[in-house]
């Protein structure tokens, strides 16, 4: 584990001492929605939005950079209340770079129905693993659903994609995801099983 991830998990052990938690926020969707026009506006101002998503693998706790990426962060977080990612694989694992999901087809192709342009903040970089991208086509107004954690230091995709999320906890889950790509590839993919929005109180 890299000494920023390090740091990372300890502040969020710190917060939990401080008697700071965190709340899941309700469902909007009693089953997995998959198709939409456009997200609606969910994010609240003020408040700090982490997502724990469950696979196959175990769990990964992500802190949502809502300041950084307000539009790429309502829209994951209107998609998870929607249950969209239950169910869905993770369809591009290449160790050492990334690994893939957000995809309902598992084709690599596949959205939620709307398309939305880039964020790019200063001062975020894909400089370590456990950092989170939203995958796009050569479009740079094709942000969707699909999204990245990266499996290692990716700076030449820095600037290039919206960096919205980092891993807090649980990148061991995210290095034990079988590739689909590689040597070590064997045809069988994991999945995501749930998706939850908490928000720190």
């Amino acid at each position: 584990m890299g000494v920023r991830a390090l740091l990372l998990g300890l502040l969020v052990l710190l917060g939990a001492c401080r008697g700071e938690s965190m709340k899941p926020l309700p469902y909007l969707a009693e089953t997995p929605v998959r198709s939409f026009r456009a997200p609606e506006v969910v994010l609240e101002p003020g408040r700090d939005y982490y997502a724990r998503i469950r696979t196959t693998q175990g769990e990964i706790l992500l802190d949502l950079l809502e300041e950084a990426a307000p539009n790429t962060v309502n829209s994951f977080v209107f998609l998870a209340l929607h249950r969209y990612f239950e169910g869905v694989v993770w369809h591009r694992v290449i160790p050492g770079f990334v690994a893939q999901t957000g995809d309902p087809t598992g084709t690599g192709t596949g959205g939620p129905g709307y398309t939305f342009g880039l964020e790019i903040a200063p001062g975020l970089a894909f400089d370590r693993e456990g950092m989170v991208g939203m995958a796009r086509t050569q479009d740079p107004n094709s942000n969707g659903s699909q999204f990245f954690i990266t499996l290692g230091p990716t700076p030449h995709l820095t600037g290039q994609y919206t960096l919205f999320a980092r891993v807090v906890r649980g990148m061991e889950a995210v290095r034990r995801l079988r590739p689909t790509e590689g040597p070590g590839a064997t045809g069988e993919r994991d999945k995501i099983l749930s998706v939850e929005i908490l928000v720190k109180e």
